[in-house]
């Protein structure tokens, strides 16, 4: 992680529900690098990291299931909410599922890029292991029933796959969403080793190892998911792909012309970073 991100990500606006007044809470993004709450949160056995924004509407939905569900097993958690800049009521709906049995965190990060709020929520924690998921919750919560039994037996990294032969694919994307997933999977393909699906996003880990591969990790936006599997191959250790049933809502923040050139642009460079350093990561 290059010192411009890990200085962005090490001064971002901490929020914690139990903590901090709601005046504060309502206005995340406006107390520029003011650290609220430098401590990492108590440790669970899982978080689970939902990086948001605006997501108000999306929250009320998804937000009291995964919590219900949670709560009802035998594993410690939490859940924690990175928001990447909302404008809109998404801090003050989180905010409203603070007084149940799982705990809740708010943590703001106005370095903006999906990665940047994941590697946000992964380096201020403490979990034995910790993952994340959207907020539209495309992947269903029970996923986990596979999920954690793979970890507490020592899988390092255990992710979603839209791809594999008993997956279920319940919303088909447009052609053109079709087409550019193909053309990216060919550009991914020499990057991750044995892996049909790189974007599905719900991917749990250990978290002492994914906290410790995220210093190589420079990518903070869609395309950090590729950056974040390649580590952890090029560190030896092996990614455990399962299939979903995966049924996506409308709302991706995901823009095809901009994003798929950026996206263009990270691959490019992610192939020069691990053709170069490929010794150094063994």
């Amino acid at each position: 992680m290059n010192k411009h991100i890990r200085s962005a990500l090490d001064t971002q606006t901490v929020f914690d529900t139990a903590a901090v007044p709601d005046a504060v809470l309502r206005e995340p993004t406006s107390l520029g690098n003011v650290v609220i709450s430098p401590k990492k949160r108590p440790a669970v056995d899982l978080e689970v990291l939902m990086p948001v924004l605006n997501e108000e509407k999306r929250l009320p939905n998804s937000l009291p299931h995964l919590l219900d569900y949670l709560a009802n097993k035998p594993w410690s958690s939490a859940v924690v909410i990175i928001d990447n800049g909302s404008v809109d009521r998404t801090v003050e709906v989180a905010q409203s599922y603070s007084t149940h049995t799982v705990p809740v965190h708010i943590v703001g990060c106005s370095l903006r890029g999906k990665g940047a709020a994941v590697y946000r929520g992964i380096s201020t924690g403490s979990s034995r292991f910790v993952g994340f998921m959207d907020a539209d919750l495309a992947t269903p919560i029970d996923t986990l029933d596979t999920v954690m039994p793979m970890l507490q037996e020592g899988t390092k990294a255990v992710i979603g796959s839209r791809y594999l032969k008993d997956s279920t694919v319940l919303t088909k994307p447009s052609i053109v969403r079709r087409i550019g997933s193909r053309g990216y999977k060919l550009f991914v393909g020499s990057l991750v080793t044995n892996l049909k699906d790189t974007q599905c996003g719900f991917k749990f880990f250990d978290a002492e190892l994914v906290r410790n591969v995220i210093a190589d990790c420079e990518i903070t936006g869609f395309t950090f998911d590729v950056e974040l599997l390649a580590a952890i191959q090029h560190h030896g250790y092996q990614v455990e792909e399962i299939p979903v049933a995966w049924n996506s809502r409308d709302g991706s923040t995901f823009r095809i012309i901009e994003d798929g050139l950026v996206a263009a642009r990270d691959l490019l460079a992610l192939h020069r970073k691990f053709r170069s350093s490929k010794t150094t990561l063994q």
